[in-house]
Parts: C-alpha cells; structure tokens; sequence
C-alpha cells in the first residue's frame, strides 16, 4: 500500500487538496497521513498549550471526516510548529511515498516565505508536490463560529443552530466550529471548558448537526479573532447571558466582533444557568 504525507494547516480541507488525494487513491490501496504543523494565535498575551494544539486537531478531524466519505482511508498528527520540523518529523515516522504540501499563495503564506517546499524537496529521496489554495475558497462546508462558555447548555443556542442548519441556502452542509474561551486560564478552569466543549459537541452531534470546536483566549474577544485565523468562516454567532448578568456584552463584545471580522454575527440570548459539575 501506498502513503501520502500531506502537510497543511488552514488549507487542509481545500477542494484542490481533496480532489489531489482522491486522484491518487484511483491508482489503488492508498494511506493517507496528515500532518497540521501547530500554530500559535497572533492575539492574545498568553499562548495557551490545549487551545492551539485542539486548533490543529479540529482541522485534523474534519479533513479525516471529508476523506472518509470518499473511501480513503487516512489518520492525523499534530505536528512541531515549525512546519519544515513538522514534515521532516512525519516523514521519519511513516515513509511515504509522496509528499503534498498545501499552502495559500506566495503573498499570504509564511510557510513559502520561507523556503518550505525547496527545504523539504531537497531533504527527501520522494517526490514532493505543492498545492496552492486560494484564501477563502475550496472548503467543502458552509462554516458557522459558535463563540459560548457558561450558556453552552441552551436549549434556545441548539435550537437556532438547528434552524440555521435546515434553511442552508448553498445546499452545501454546514458545519458549527464551538470556542469555548477558558476562564482563569488554568487548572480547574482548563477541565471546566473542555468539559463545556465536549457537552455541545455532544449535544450538537445528537441534533444532528456537523460539529466541532476547541478551547480559546479566556477573553472572548481574544479567542473569536483567533478563530477567524484558522477557519474560513461565514458567520458567527455569539452566546450569552442577558445584559444585566453578561461581562462579555458589557465588554462591548457583539458590535466589536462585527466590526472586525466584517461577518454577519448573531447574539442569542438565553437565561439558562450552567450547573454543570467538574471535577
């Protein structure tokens, strides 16, 4: 059996990329690997371990998903976040035959700023191909950003995602990436966010819906900027409390995430109390 490298980040679920592999998997018994070189958020004070490394494995895991539809047998890594030491890593471990690396264009791409596919082509005895994706363009979903933390077990939030999910206009699936920014940022408040993460993925997954998501900046703001580097989204929605109990509406959170981003944001609203127990 034959295996491919493919070394990507935010380009990893491109349609250039997916339809490169499936040409491959016509020629017979493929495996595929994926590499997604770690990468750190621009913003924020505090580069947080948990929220980059779910980052990559969101990506990872999607991009599995996609494959796996169309028959292709593939598994994932996180990768040193140095993408020449992330490649040259993968390469040590599985052997490929092949090795495709994806990136945006020369003017967007740090990684082509810096020699990465003449580095890694004369490193290697195996052929190595590079893809280019336009920024923005080839991603096999609609994507919503679902930003949320201590109202993630709304009834109201999975309803509405529900209701945006039935009324796609592109026909295409959509997909909900849930953020759950840390509070405190350490310890107790680490497991207190996955713990709220993993509920809504479940909870989404039960509904029916395309779900994934990870940790962020304990400021959500933070944490939604961030998002935005690492997935082509579409739209965002924001959840919180009313405005008499909501710090992050108090922050001025909803109309500085519109200004910024320049996406459509919509801000539900729910008076349901987190009681969720962690240890």
């Amino acid at each position: 059996m034959r295996t491919i490298l493919v070394v990507a980040n935010e380009t990893l679920a491109g349609t250039a990329l997916i339809e490169r592999v499936e040409e491959e998997a016509a020629h017979g018994p493929l495996r595929v690997i994926l590499c997604v070189p770690r990468k750190n958020p621009s913003r924020g004070a505090v580069v947080y371990a948990e929220t980059v490394f779910e980052a990559a494995q969101v990506r990872i895991d999607l991009s599995r998903a996609v494959l796996r539809e169309r028959g292709i047998d593939c598994i994932g890594e996180v990768g040193d976040p140095d993408p020449y030491s992330a490649t040259m890593d993968a390469v040590a471990e599985y052997h490929p035959d092949l090795i495709i690396i994806s990136t945006f264009p020369l003017a967007t791409s740090g990684w082509l700023r810096r020699d990465l596919i003449e580095r890694v082509t004369e490193a290697v005895k195996v052929p190595v191909e590079h893809i280019v994706a336009e920024p923005g363009q080839g991603s096999p979903f609609d994507t919503t950003l679902v930003i949320a933390n201590r109202t993630t077990n709304s009834d109201a939030l999975i309803a509405e995602l529900q209701s945006m999910a039935e009324a796609e206009p592109t026909g295409r699936e959509r997909l909900f990436v849930f953020v759950v920014p840390l509070e405190g940022g350490e310890g107790i408040a680490v497991k207190r966010a996955q713990a709220r993460l993993a509920q809504v993925v479940d909870r989404a997954h039960a509904a029916g819906l395309l779900a994934a998501g990870m940790t962020g900046d304990p400021d959500p703001y933070t944490a939604t900027m961030n998002a935005l580097e690492l997935f082509g989204v579409d739209d965002i929605v924001i959840s919180t409390y009313p405005e008499t109990r909501s710090g992050w509406l108090r922050a001025d959170l909803i109309s500085r995430t519109r200004k910024s981003s320049q996406l459509p944001v919509k801000h539900i609203v729910t008076d349901t109390e987190d009681t969720q127990v962690t240890a």
